[in-house]
């Protein structure tokens, strides 16, 4: 639950919780910013005029240079930083072909049981212990 007050800016995203036929979770390291170095899913911002499936796959091909199939919506998550609201939509997907890091620092693909050895950023770990147990 949202305990947003209304002096604080919303930004909306989605998220590409990326698996492969082994369940092995894709996760990226932010190279830049205030959370330089933590682990996310890859993803960002909805343009005006875009669903929330053609964002996703605008993103990843901006991030990753790689091609996905937007499957189920998992989860949207409303969390709130110190200085803005987040609300992701966070989707399964899979992956494509190879990927190509154009944004990130590094990536890795970890099993529900690793998903604990990386530092995630705060909004996303409500639903690493999720995919922890799948």
């Amino acid at each position: 639950m949202s305990n947003q007050t209304n002096n604080t800016r919303t930004i909306e995203v989605v998220a590409a919780v990326i698996r492969d036929d082994a369940g092995r979770i894709f996760a990226t390291q932010r190279g830049y910013g205030d959370w330089k170095d933590w682990w996310e899913f890859p993803g960002g911002k909805i343009e005006v005029g875009e669903t929330r499936q053609d964002a996703l796959q605008r993103e990843i091909r901006e991030e990753l240079a790689a091609e996905i199939e937007v499957g189920e919506l998992l989860r949207t998550i409303d969390y709130d930083y110190p200085t803005f609201h987040l609300t992701m939509h966070c989707f399964l997907c899979r992956l494509r072909g190879e990927v190509t890091l154009l944004e990130h620092e590094a990536a890795k693909w970890l099993r529900p049981q690793e998903l604990d050895s990386v530092r995630w950023l705060p909004a996303d770990e409500d639903l690493i212990a999720e995919l922890r147990t799948c």
